[in-house]
């Protein structure tokens, strides 16, 4: 079964726009410098492809999957492509449940208490905080204290290497990380420099832990 305890302070990769031909070159990059999680959404022309070829060439500890899955036909869409990571931007009981039945592993998106809850009664192995940028750190210090101790908390949007750490502090556990990282057509010079940052602000993370 999956989950995230084999990857302490998960970062995933969320490649928005990624096309099937450039999808091995930025994986192997990214695989290189040390993600494991990577989330192609599915809200962009040849999303499923580009899964595929991401899935042909992933080492056996990496997940790869779909973002922006809204419905259980695209959770039976990513499963056909071979993606076992389930990402949303919301929270859907019928979609986490179906997922989690598929054998993916359901990181739904919330923002709020009942959501978060819901999310973790249908299933979810942890909850996408989203959007970041209005979910500060203090805010996530506040879940932190009403959710199960074991709950995964990954903030999304905005963060950048420089943001991790006070996230942490107030009890995230990771962090899915977008345009920061990856945005269709950037030079491989600048995806290798932002990889490498953000797995050096994780290894300082660690570092201070």
């Amino acid at each position: 079964m999956l989950t995230l305890d084999a990857y302490p302070c998960p970062l995933v990769a969320i490649l928005r726009g990624l096309r099937p031909s450039e999808a091995p070159h930025v994986g192997q990059m990214l695989f290189d410098a040390g993600f494991r999680l990577l989330e192609v959404p599915l809200n962009r022309p040849d999303a499923l492809d580009a899964i595929r070829a991401l899935v042909k060439i992933a080492p056996p500890d990496a997940v790869i999957g779909g973002g922006t899955m809204l419905n259980t036909d695209d959770v039976d869409a990513v499963h056909e492509a071979g993606g076992r990571l389930m990402v949303s931007p919301n929270c859907e009981p019928g979609v986490i449940r179906h997922a989690v039945e598929k054998g993916q592993l359901a990181l739904p998106g919330v923002a709020t208490p009942t959501e978060a809850f819901r999310a973790l009664d249908a299933g979810a192995h942890g909850l996408k905080l989203f959007p970041a940028e209005m979910i500060t750190p203090a805010v996530v210090k506040s879940l932190r204290s009403v959710l199960p101790a074991t709950t995964w908390l990954l903030p999304v949007g905005g963060i950048s290497p420089h943001n991790m750490a006070p996230y942490i502090e107030a009890g995230a556990n990771g962090f899915g990380i977008g345009s920061q990282l990856y945005k269709p057509g950037i030079e491989p010079a600048a995806l290798k420099r932002a990889a490498v940052a953000f797995m050096l602000a994780r290894q300082a993370i660690f570092q201070r832990g």
